[in-house]
Parts: structure tokens; sequence; C-alpha cells
């Protein structure tokens, strides 16, 4: 991988830079294949086109608040938290479009993960319950559902994907505008966030050592998740347990009494 560097072409081993926000004000210039590809410095049209996304990251997540107050508590799910819509910045968008063959003439339509929002759960049972609970939204459309809990992904990766379409108000009207929803445990959410920092250092090239250990830790997460979904039916069970006797000794002492 080379970078470069005025007009020199220098490895990228040697260059302790970011691809994933560099500044706004850089001209990079990268290697894909045998080809050399600027990425530009944003223009006020990139701004304008990010600006439905900008709305999404502020309306998105107080949906989910409204979920956390209010279906969910009535579900009895553990929800543990969310983190605020992730908006992708312009110098992330145009790497992921070359690393995607994305033209620009399609991101809108072909780029899924501009704005998202990411849900933590407690237990793998919650993310399920999660979901339906989004499938029965009126303020979005599902366009696209990825099982990776189910089937998990060859690095080791565990996450519900929920592709949306979901309506923004601009000040020229409504604008429908896609964005992704991840749904996940704590446990997985570990291990996707480490993933991804090594991902970025390495440049998705991991060595073989390094590939087989993260998809062992990733085994060992969800093995985690099973144990702890499985103490918490225990708890249950025996919570049930111990309120029928406490009932059936106090309808014995109600007897006794008359």
């Amino acid at each position: 991988h080379f970078l470069m560097m005025g007009n020199v072409l220098m490895p990228k081993s040697l260059i302790d830079i970011s691809m994933e926000a560099p500044s706004k004000k850089t001209n990079i210039v990268f290697q894909n294949g045998t080809k050399l590809i600027e990425i530009k410095a944003p223009t006020s049209q990139d701004e304008k086109t990010l600006q439905p996304y900008g709305t999404c990251s502020i309306t998105l997540p107080s949906s989910v608040k409204i979920l956390k107050t209010s279906e969910l508590a009535v579900n009895s799910i553990t929800f543990e938290d969310y983190k605020n819509s992730e908006l992708l910045n312009c110098d992330s968008i145009k790497e992921k479009m070359i690393r995607r063959h994305v033209q620009e003439d399609r991101l809108e339509q072909d780029m899924q993960d501009i704005a998202g929002l990411r849900i933590m759960c407690q237990f793998v049972e919650d993310i399920y319950k999660v979901v339906d609970l989004l499938r029965q939204r009126s303020d979005m459309t599902i366009l696209e559902e990825r099982d990776y809990v189910t089937n998990v992904k060859p690095s080791g990766y565990r996450s519900y994907h929920i592709v949306i379409e979901y309506p923004v108000q601009l000040i020229t009207g409504e604008k429908r505008i896609l964005a992704e929803i991840q749904v996940r445990t704590l446990a997985m959410n570990f291990w996707a966030t480490v993933e991804h920092s090594l991902n970025y250092k390495y440049q998705g090239e991991f060595p073989e050592e390094l590939s087989a250990r993260l998809q062992r830790a990733a085994e060992a997460a969800f093995k985690l998740d099973n144990e702890m979904s499985e103490i918490r039916e225990e708890i249950k069970e025996a919570q049930t347990l111990f309120s029928k006797r406490r009932s059936t000794n106090s309808i014995d002492e109600d007897e006794l009494k008359e």
C-alpha cells in the first residue's frame, strides 16, 4: 500500500496517517490495484449531499429512545444502550466508494451505511425481539435484513443488520434516504470494535495467526452470550417457582386462620 506525499510515492507503512478521518482540506492519493486514485477535498456539493444524513443522525436516535422507554419495557427486553447515528465524513465515504466500486451517481442507492444506528442488548434473544419491534414501526421502511448472528461471517463477526428507508424533513421538503441499524450484544460489539480498529491498522490484510485468534475470540464471546442467556433463564425459573411457593404458603396461612 502506498500514499503520494508531494511528488513522491511512499510506502504506507512509513506514514502514520488514518484513512478514517483525514483532514478535510487534504487531497489523498492511494493505490487501488495498479491505479492511483485521488480523493479530493470535500466541496460544498459534498456537504449538501450529506445534509439529509446529518438530519437522520439527529432524528433516528430519538425514535430509538421512544422504543427504550415504551415497547422495550413492556416486552421485558433488556436494552442496554444505543450509539448515536454514525455519520461518515466525506473522506471516509469517498474511500468506501472506491473500495466498494460505487459510482458517484449511485451513491444514495448503493451506499447504505452513510448514516446508521447501533443498538446494544445484554442477551442474544433480545436482538430478535428488538428486530420484531422495528418491523412494526411506521416511521421507517425495512428494505433488507442480514442476520450475521445466525449466519456468522468467516471473520467471526456477529450482528443483525437492517437497511431502512427513512424520511427526513428538509427545507425543500421530505427526502427518503437509506440508513443502517445494527443490533448486537455487548460482547459482539466489543469484539467488532477491536476487530474494526485492527482492520484499519492492517488495511484489511490480517496475518493468518491473528485472523485465527480473532475467530477464536469471537466464538468465546458468543459462548459467553449463550451462557449468560442460560443463567438468565435459570434465574427466571427460580423466581417463578419461588413466587408459586410463596403464593401457596399464603393461601395455606389464610385457611388456617379461618
